[in-house]
């Protein structure tokens, strides 16, 4: 358990955080300017400036010179691959989305899950399996882990009818995206889920998303090479770079 006090400007942000996820500060609310919160927490002016330029810098807040640090609208996408619901990929094509629950709870949080999560404090996750049916044939396994503080009502919700995604999407920003693809040989529980033959491969896509300047997320998508495709397009510099975007081979 990580009991080290939180250094005064991750306080501030907390502060501010705390207001946004109870819904007190609505998207578009005017946040007390840094004079007052200076005198609220009893901390310097540089203090609190930190605390709202990271929080403009990830998203949840926008500034505007002369006028002052409003909570900003939640953005559903960034970068490198878009942050899609599978199930409206699905309907676009004029087919039938249906989801299959597989396994569903809370978990104790494990030494990788707490590197995962960024958060050494992290008692438990919320965990669910889906299996993501288009006309009936499986094409994507979803194994999510969620930080229970992002969502505490993640399992009053029917992830049958309404996907983890869009749940997640509805009730917090994204203010940032990792993924790492890679090619795989699935093991007998993904080929029977996926109806696999023995020696078909999957695509496999791992992703975290940040909200309010944590990691919310952290999801493992496994789709059949031989039934689905990944593509992005996207804007670049001359020299082909994609900016605030990090590449990594591993």
């Amino acid at each position: 358990m990580n009991s080290a006090p939180q250094p005064l400007y991750r306080q501030v942000k907390e502060h501010v955080l705390r207001q946004i996820r109870s819904g007190d500060w609505p998207t578009g609310h005017r946040v007390p300017s840094e004079n007052r919160l200076v005198e609220e927490f009893g901390v310097s002016r540089m203090t609190v400036n930190r605390a709202l330029r990271e929080l403009a810098d990830e998203g949840v807040l926008r500034r505007l010179q002369g006028v002052g640090t409003f909570v900003a609208r939640p953005s559903r996408q960034t970068s490198l691959v878009e942050l899609r619901d599978i199930a409206d990929e699905i309907r676009s094509r004029g087919r039938v989305h249906r989801a299959r629950m597989t396994a569903r709870g809370r978990v104790p949080t494990t030494a990788v899950l707490h590197q995962r999560f960024e958060d050494a404090s992290l008692g438990h996750l919320f965990h669910l399996v889906l299996v993501h049916l288009e006309n009936e044939v499986p094409v994507q396994i979803e194994d999510r882990y969620v930080h229970p503080q992002v969502a505490p009502q993640f399992f009053d919700q029917d992830f049958e009818h309404v996907t983890p995604t869009e749940y997640l999407l509805s009730i917090t920003p994204v203010s940032e995206l990792e993924h790492v693809v890679r090619a795989t040989v699935p093991n007998a529980t993904e080929r029977a889920l996926l109806e696999l033959g023995i020696h078909e491969p999957c695509l496999v896509v791992h992703r975290r998303s940040w909200s309010w300047g944590r990691v919310a997320t952290d999801v493992t998508l496994t789709y059949p090479a031989s039934r689905y495709e990944l593509r992005g397009r996207h804007r670049t510099s001359p020299t082909g770079t994609l900016d605030g975007v990090q590449h990594a081979a591993s």
